[in-house]
């Protein structure tokens, strides 16, 4: 597994701006193409991109973290060509790519079992509910749900302190609207950071600490933080509490914290030679590199359709209005297309 954790001194987003800088030094001149948003994503993204930049060094690669919406604002600003997105398109980011005459193609490419983190030394939470989570991050939480004993009584009345996904993390948005049941339904008062590892570090260093974040950030640090065991009380096959593991996305257990991740490029980009070419190579080795970095592979059957899409070039995207985001099969959105 490549190793995700933090260098000494230097987080991964620093990382990411020095390995653009990197690439712009090597194939200066050569044609760019440009990648920016999602840190859970960014592994893979990060992975695909060495193994391209190897095969094609006379194509300058950038990749930048800033977050899902962040990285969805410079592509519809036109500073690069791809988005890596850890939640769909918003319908607002789609007004605005209307108006401006922005067509898109989204791209599914891994998924992700998003963990609910704790310190090594808690010894008392070893499962939560969906409604102890949403006891804890609701608005109304704000200034009353500050001890581990607030939010189940033979908790320890240890202080709790939350670190979470930044509010332009499509993993924000997306854990908000699975647990709390609106996005961006939240408590303001939590250490937030669009950098994952910032998150590992803050759970790391407190014994009451509880956090969210990719599975990739949790399997490259197990021995600084460990998971809790999520119990969906809408469960109905009696698979009670669940990790975040392979088995348990795939077989549908691991509710309602699954989710697809994507990889957005414009369709007006998919006319460069270089675009269309790191594009096939993205989605042919997406399964194989997803693995590497500690997410799950979609079945093979599901990367056909996804070659598919892209080859066609359709555009818009499988979440209209109206479509849930949550507990919805990329097989039964693909199935329609």
């Amino acid at each position: 597994m490549k190793k995700i954790g933090i260098w000494p001194k230097i987080s991964i987003f620093f990382t990411a701006l020095l390995c653009s800088h990197v690439h712009g030094v090597l194939a200066e001149g050569g044609k760019v193409i440009r990648i920016d948003g999602s840190s859970t994503v960014f592994p893979i993204a990060e992975a695909v991109v060495e193994e391209f930049q190897a095969a094609n060094p006379q194509y300058n690669v950038t990749i930048g973290i800033s977050g899902t919406g962040g990285g969805f604002k410079k592509f519809l600003a036109g500073e690069i060509e791809v988005v890596n997105a850890s939640r769909p398109i918003k319908e607002a980011e789609m007004a605005i790519a209307s108006e401006r005459g922005i067509e898109f193609v989204e791209l599914p490419i891994a998924y992700d079992a998003l963990s609910i983190v704790v310190n090594p030394k808690n010894s008392w939470a070893t499962t939560i509910t969906v409604k102890e989570l949403a006891k804890i991050w609701e608005p109304a939480a704000q200034g009353k749900i500050l001890k581990w004993s607030d939010v189940r009584p033979d908790w320890p009345a240890k202080p709790l302190s939350l670190y979470g996904a930044g509010v332009d993390s499509g993993t924000f948005d997306y854990f908000t609207e699975a647990i709390v049941g609106k996005e961006d339904a939240s408590r303001g008062d939590f250490t937030s950071s669009e950098d994952d590892n910032i998150i590992v570090k803050g759970v790391e260093g407190n014994e009451g600490a509880l956090g969210f974040l990719g599975l990739a950030y949790l399997e490259a640090n197990t021995k600084s933080i460990k998971a809790v065991a999520l119990d969906d009380e809408k469960d109905d096959n009696g698979s009670g509490p669940q990790q975040p593991t392979r088995d348990g996305v795939i077989n549908g257990q691991y509710q309602p914290l699954s989710r697809p991740l994507f990889v957005y490029v414009r369709k007006d980009a998919l006319k460069r030679a270089e675009i269309q070419k790191f594009i096939d190579f993205y989605i042919n080795q997406a399964g194989a590199l997803s693995t590497e970095v500690g997410y799950i592979p979609l079945p093979a059957s599901i990367y056909s359709l996804v070659a598919q899409r892209a080859s066609s070039q359709t555009s818009g995207t499988l979440y209209q209005p109206g479509v849930k985001k949550v507990g919805v099969s990329l097989e039964q959105l693909l199935a329609v297309k």
